[in-house]
């Protein structure tokens, strides 16, 4: 039974047969990784672009303090 050679050689065949690969866990964390990178981003244009409209309402002004 060739079955029986291939018990506890687990993690040599996994070394050998998913060495180019990445694995589910560091796929996971890169995805992590860059899902934060991009919510960064926009968050950060999003309170630019906040600060530019209240930038332009203060400098608008109203007739009550004209």
């Amino acid at each position: 039974m060739a079955f029986f050679g291939l018990v506890g050689n687990d993690q040599k065949l996994a070394s050998t047969t998913y060495s180019d690969r990445e694995s589910a866990s560091e796929r996971a964390a890169r995805r992590r990784r860059e899902g934060h990178h991009r919510s960064a981003a926009a968050a950060d244009r999003q309170g630019q672009a906040w600060a530019d409209a209240e930038r332009a309402r203060q400098d608008r002004g109203s007739r009550w303090r004209r």
